[in-house]
């Protein structure tokens, strides 16, 4: 009777290690707002005939070719990534699958789930439905030290873990409002060239409705340019884009004082120079960088900021000098016309600066 003991309890732990050694899981977050969870499926020691009937994965598997998709690797990558899911905040996710060692025909195999943290998103929680025994979960934040772990039951999901801040994504209602400011504050006060452009707008008449005729067609062409070349149709480099904003400050300047009225191509050229400051306001926005999962909102947000920086530009303006003086007979002498060369001294100023270093 204790001999039978000794035996099943040394089988038990037989069996036990042997579950132990079926699977390992390790979930990684990182900062970019994405997961990657890789499973270590141990296919020498998995039970006999398993994944026997496994269907092909309901998510297409990189790595994986058509014939190998049939063969009992295929199956069994299948199998196991049917029955796993992600859930942050107990709702699942979507993810990504790739086979990590298609070189590997036997032996272990890992099988790599990757997808988007939800914005805001509190706790994770790992499932898989399978029933291979108590498994290790290992779980990593990208900047910490120290992973944290969990044994798993099979079948079972893991204990929900506590997403460090560092890498969880902003809400879309946080996203909209970050870029919402970084665009106004790229006008006022860090966008001294744009500002002046807006302003060379604003001087040419005293009317309202020439101003608003122009900077909504300056608005409809950077929203264009901006849109287009974030999402990488068209691209020019910033050596040529800086130069020629500089030069659109110049000519619009100038513009203003040679001719005291609006000129029928005036629109035109506005609309072409406001091509060329939405590539300038994709620059700076390349070099803040857009969020994988909310880069449309974004972008609109960003767009918006920068909108309505110029019209506090215009409000400011008109508020300080159309308002009080535009009806005075001395307006344009004393006003638009000095004004006008000091930003048109200040562009060319500029344009200099800029092109002298691929002069050079």
């Amino acid at each position: 009777m204790i001999l039978a003991g000794v035996c099943g309890a040394l089988g038990a732990a037989d069996l036990r290690a042997h579950e132990l050694g079926t699977i390992r899981t390790y979930a990684d977050f990182h900062r970019d707002g994405r997961f990657s969870i890789e499973i270590f499926i141990d296919r020498e020691h998995l039970p006999p005939g398993f994944a026997g009937s496994a269907v092909l994965s309901r998510t297409p598997i990189r790595g994986l070719s058509e014939s190998l998709e049939r063969a009992p690797v295929g199956r069994i990558l299948a199998d196991v990534a049917n029955h796993s899911a992600v859930f942050f905040d107990g709702r699942p996710v979507p993810f990504e699958l790739a086979w990590k060692n298609p070189g590997s025909a036997a032996g272990e195999s890992i099988l790599q789930l990757t997808g988007d943290v939800p914005g805001g998103a509190h706790w994770f929680v790992w499932k898989n439905s399978l029933p291979l025994g108590t498994y290790l979960l290992t779980i990593q934040s990208e900047g910490k030290e120290t992973p944290a772990r969990q044994w798993v039951e099979g079948g079972s999901g893991s204990v929900p873990f506590a997403l460090d801040a560092s890498v969880v994504p902003p809400t879309r209602g946080q996203i909209a409002r970050q870029y919402l400011s970084l665009g106004y504050t790229h006008i006022l006060p860090k966008g001294l060239d744009h500002i002046l452009f807006v302003l060379g707008i604003f001087l040419l008449s005293t009317r309202v409705k020439p101003v608003l005729v122009q900077v909504t067609a300056f608005t409809v062409a950077h929203t264009i340019t901006l849109a287009l070349t974030m999402y990488g149709v068209v691209s020019l480099r910033s050596s040529i884009v800086e130069p020629l904003i500089a030069v659109s400050i110049v000519y619009v300047a100038v513009e203003n004082v040679l001719r005291p009225q609006l000129s029928p191509w005036r629109v035109a050229l506005v609309f072409a120079f406001g091509l060329l400051h939405g590539m300038g306001f994709a620059g700076v926005l390349s070099q803040l960088g857009l969020p994988r999962s909310e880069f449309a909102t974004a972008l609109l947000c960003f767009n918006a900021g920068v909108e309505l920086g110029q019209l506090s530009v215009i409000l400011l303006a008109f508020l300080l000098l159309g308002l009080p003086f535009r009806q005075e007979t001395w307006y344009r002498r004393r006003v638009v016309v000095p004004a006008s060369l000091a930003i048109a001294a200040v562009g060319l100023f500029w344009a200099i600066q800029r092109i002298l270093p691929s002069l050079v």
